[in-house]
């Protein structure tokens, strides 16, 4: 089932529209602690949230496990919630993932609709149906492909971020751009970090959230053109995964950031992408998101990572890479020695 995106200016208005032409016996609120205090108040107009029952659960991605899921299950069962409940998410990717979750398994799947409140959250994991938490220290281990019937997109949320978080969403914003079109790569490069109108990226990221769910609608369980979606991530986790070996842990979107910087140029090696657009991303890099810390004697520890990466197949390392902007080439593989010069590329630039 398509999810419907809603695309707001007052997401209480629209909220009370939309649930008021719904049919459900009672509605659950899940939230996290940070979410509860800063975002709620947003939405706590809306009439049809009054006999809400809530939930607070901890902030942070360590809580997204079995415990937490529990105490919702547990929740749930324990305020009569049925088929016909419904569950509203509001909160960062953490909780519109365990939520959705949530919704999915109990009583073999209960509506639920998405507030995400967190720029990433919004662009990325509340959309497109995947659902799921972190099991025995393997991230996203445990989950389904359930979409919500609904997720409000309402940049209001995002005046409570700072300029890091909002540049970590940011960058999967720009990731399907490139995916999309080179205008809508333009538009993105253009954006003015230094007087953030939210107006105007509400606009940004209503584009780039259609782009993820034309994909995903085309391909929901990730066999074929979804895996477009993982632009700039094989570099982009093992960035991340390194940074946490080392003790200087990253920000997602800030890995993806540099893993896009170091696809684009494999896509330049490989595929002859145009180098004039790869050097305006890098130079948006470096100048928005600032260098990542590595040397030459990391560049077997990253290789390694990427070898572990869960999209591969056969053994190979598996890339998203572009022909050029919107022009997608999916299952691309690389040497150690293409790999190796793209590493020494971004150290460079970067």
């Amino acid at each position: 089932m398509a999810q419907q995106i809603v695309r707001c200016k007052h997401v209480e208005s629209e909220l009370t529209r939309f649930l008021a032409g719904l049919n459900f016996d009672g509605i659950f609120l899940l939230t996290d602690e940070n979410a509860d205090k800063l975002c709620l108040p947003h939405i706590q107009s809306v009439p049809a949230l009054a006999a809400a029952k809530k939930i607070v659960i901890p902030a942070g991605d360590e809580h997204k496990n079995i415990e937490t899921i529990s105490r919702v299950w547990q929740f749930l069962t324990d305020n009569g919630a049925t088929r016909k409940s419904l569950l509203i998410n509001l909160g960062g990717g953490m909780v519109t993932d365990l939520g959705g979750f949530a919704a999915a398994s109990f009583k073999r799947g209960i509506p639920f609709i998405n507030l995400p409140t967190t720029l990433l959250g919004a662009v990325d994991a509340a959309v497109g149906g995947k659902t799921g938490i972190n099991f025995n220290g393997l991230k996203n281990e445990i989950g389904a492909f359930a979409p919500a019937i609904a997720v409000f997109i309402d940049a209001s949320f995002f005046r409570t971020l700072d300029h890091a978080n909002l540049l970590s969403g940011y960058a999967e914003m720009l990731k399907h751009g490139l995916l999309s079109s080179p205008k809508e790569v333009d538009a993105l490069l253009q954006f003015d970090f230094d007087r953030v109108d939210y107006e105007k990226l509400n606009d940004l990221l209503f584009e780039s959230v259609l782009v993820k769910e034309r994909i995903v609608q085309e391909d929901p369980r990730e066999e074929g053109i979804r895996k477009a979606l993982n632009l700039g991530h094989t570099f982009g986790h093992a960035f991340e995964s390194l940074s946490y070996q080392t003790q200087k842990p990253i920000l997602h979107g800030y890995a993806v950031a540099y893993g896009l910087v170091c696809e684009l140029y494999l896509s330049f090696l490989r595929l002859d992408f145009d180098k004039n657009l790869l050097l305006q991303v890098a130079h948006f890099a470096k100048a928005h998101y600032g260098k990542f810390p590595f040397d030459c004697n990391d560049y077997p520890q990253l290789f390694k990572l990427m070898q572990h990466d869960k999209k591969n197949e056969n053994n190979t390392i598996n890339f998203t890479l572009l022909k050029a902007a919107g022009a997608v080439e999916i299952n691309q593989t690389a040497t150690e020695k293409e790999i190796f010069e793209t590493l020494d590329f971004f150290r460079e630039y970067l």
